[in-house]
């Protein structure tokens, strides 16, 4: 269990939820493990099975507190709302916005900052790190590169400027990702990206690290009730959920890219976990699959301090606290949505 910015996270998968008066009270094996006052609390976010009491659910609903139900492994099933959901209120500003290129700009541009700031944050590590095995000038000169962009992005206002500086920033670092792979080189090497389908291990890992963060985000917007299909950065599209691709864009150098390298660099996978199709695609054996999301599992329970709020949480409710933000900076409560800048 974690209390964050008002909000509840019950992250211990046999917990049961009930009321008892004016306060949430948390029950394991019907002991109660700890009670939290339902007045001091803006949500409710949980991960468990066992559930949440109806006489809870109607308390949540009668005072505005929101409640979301996702599944231990983070994904979005539902969400309890009464008779005047506030939230329409956080949608209806979400659309404006959206609908308004400049401000769009605003939000969107932090976002690609966080990026590129964790990118090279990613590839300074590793020169940190291994710069006596690898090329430390050509990771110096990416990291110098993208460095360059970072005030140039921070006041850009137009959005097809700032997709132009996010695609050379992107360059510079995937030029070097190849080089931050330190294992099995003839079976992990990055060239280029390839996507729908990968042609190689490298690709398809990172194809399946996208989708579960991916995943993640979309359940983080939708359990705070932002609507996960209208984005800042991308735009509107049938069927795909833009604003899940915006929030997950500073999060891809820091969860997914450097999950995968680590996955490589430390011999958790090898060739013989992969298959190729008649097709030329690559992709995940199934026994492999299932090693891969056990290892996802455990980095989202890793423990950081979130460079924002100083406190300190697992990996796997980062996007959950940036959701949060967001719709704090939505509903004006903050000057600028701030992007998790990883330290």
């Amino acid at each position: 269990m974690r209390h964050l910015l008002n909000t509840l996270f019950v992250t211990s998968e046999d917990l049961y939820l009930s009321l008892d008066g004016e306060n949430v009270v948390a029950n394991r094996d019907k002991q109660i493990v700890s009670r939290y006052p339902l007045h001091t609390l803006a949500g409710v976010v949980c991960f468990s099975y066992p559930g949440v009491s109806p006489a809870l659910m109607g308390a949540c609903a009668e005072r505005g507190v929101s409640l979301a139900f996702c599944t231990p492994q983070g994904r979005f099933l539902a969400r309890v709302s009464g008779e005047n959901n506030g939230n329409v209120l956080l949608r209806r500003t979400q659309y404006r916005v959206a609908d308004d290129l400049e401000q769009s700009c605003q939000i969107a541009r932090t976002m690609i900052f966080g990026k590129l700031y964790n990118a090279r944050r990613s590839i300074e590590r590793t020169r940190r790190d291994h710069g006596l095995r690898l090329d430390a000038e050509k990771l110096s000169h990416a990291s110098q590169i993208i460095q360059t962009l970072l005030p140039t992005v921070a006041q850009e206002s137009d959005l097809d400027r700032l997709r132009g500086l996010e695609g050379t920033g992107a360059t510079a670092y995937f030029n070097v990702l190849d080089d931050m792979v330190l294992n099995y080189k003839e079976t992990f090497f990055f060239h280029t990206r390839s996507r729908r389908p990968p042609l190689d291990p490298m690709n398809a890992m990172l194809s399946f690290a996208y989708a579960l963060l991916a995943n993640d985000c979309a359940a983080a917007l939708e359990s705070v009730g932002l609507d996960s299909y209208v984005g800042f950065l991308h735009r509107d599209r049938p069927g795909r959920s833009s604003l899940a691709l915006d929030l997950m864009e500073e999060l891809r150098p820091c969860m997914a890219d450097r999950f995968v390298l680590t996955l490589i660099n430390n011999r958790t996978v090898g060739a013989s976990d992969f298959i190729q199709r008649e097709n030329g695609s690559v992709r995940l054996r199934d026994d492999a699959r299932r090693m891969f999301l056990k290892n996802w599992q455990e980095k989202k329970r890793e423990t950081l301090t979130h460079p924002y709020l100083g406190e300190k949480l697992p990996w796997g409710l980062v996007p959950f606290v940036q959701a949060l933000l967001l719709t704090r900076y939505l509903r004006g409560d903050l000057d600028a949505y701030p992007p998790f800048l990883w330290k």
